[in-house]
């Protein structure tokens, strides 16, 4: 496992439970290290908010973390990533590791020639998904679609069943037809429909999942600032974890924590009840 020489609270924000996807690869490499997560899913979902609340909500939520000593934050949410990144560097001095659209290696992966892009609209609108289209896009033919409804299923707690399948359907089926073999998940709350969208479109399209690429972000820029000691990089995911693996994250949310527990749980099945607290903010 990988050694803490000071434990510093990492943080990570998203606007409900589609971070914790992001948590779940991160644990993955820092199954010791304390962190702090926060659901603000009583606004969520972000994509129909206006850019300045999202920034407003985004602001409140990294000073809550800083106070609570976070020296990196995750913002494990593309929307927000789009729309406050920038404004969350320029006001606050620690690191903020924001969701980058998997384009260039969707690109690079694509047969076909083909990439489809499965997002929000703030995200799809956003400077940061542009200009990666730009930089890795040039070559290929992008498909997007933006998933309405997608994330208050998640949301809900609804990962499966009929309905889902049917808004499924819906947004996964034109990209395929027209060609795409290579499907890019732009919303850590889709991560969390990764198997359902496999179901629809089989082994011939390859669907990719940034959070790990994000996770080993964070895992280089906490050593370039030297906040976690690397002595070994066991992982203790799939293994018999011991307690304080289980209770090393404390859970935050502006809303009812029903379902955050649920999918928390859902990846760590022993988290106390005291690791999760509904706070007003």
């Amino acid at each position: 496992m990988l050694k803490t020489s000071k434990n510093i609270p990492i943080g990570i924000f998203d606007s409900g439970v589609g971070g914790l996807s992001v948590w779940e690869e991160v644990i993955k490499i820092l199954p010791n290290h304390k962190l702090l997560y926060f659901a603000d899913n009583a606004y969520s979902p972000y994509g129909p908010r206006s850019v300045q609340e999202i920034i407003e909500r985004s602001k409140k939520i990294s000073e809550f973390l800083i106070k609570k000593g976070a020296a990196i934050i995750v913002i494990a949410c593309n929307t927000a990533t789009a729309a406050a990144i920038d404004s969350l560097r320029s006001t606050f001095s620690i690191p903020f590791i924001g969701m980058e659209p998997a384009i260039k290696p969707a690109a690079s992966l694509t047969k076909t020639g083909v990439v489809g892009v499965l997002a929000t609209k703030g995200t799809l609108g956003g400077s940061i998904y542009n200009n990666t289209l730009s930089m890795f896009a040039s070559n290929v033919q992008v498909v997007e679609q933006v998933g309405t409804g997608l994330v208050p299923m998640v949301e809900s707690g609804r990962v499966d069943g009929p309905e889902l399948d049917e808004l499924l359907l819906k947004y996964i089926t034109p990209m395929v037809e027209k060609g795409a073999d290579t499907i890019v998940l732009g919303c850590t709350h889709y991560s969390f429909l990764k198997k359902a969208i496999e179901e629809i479109v089989g082994e011939s399209v390859t669907i990719i999942d940034p959070a790990p690429a994000v996770a080993r972000h964070l895992y280089k820029i906490a050593k370039e600032n030297k906040i976690i000691d690397f002595k070994s990089s066991e992982s203790l995911l799939g293994v018999n974890m011991y307690k304080s693996c289980y209770s090393n994250t404390q859970f935050y949310s502006s809303g009812h924590n029903v379902v955050l527990k649920a999918v928390a749980r859902g990846v760590l099945s022993q988290i106390p009840d005291d690791c999760f607290m509904e706070i007003n903010l």
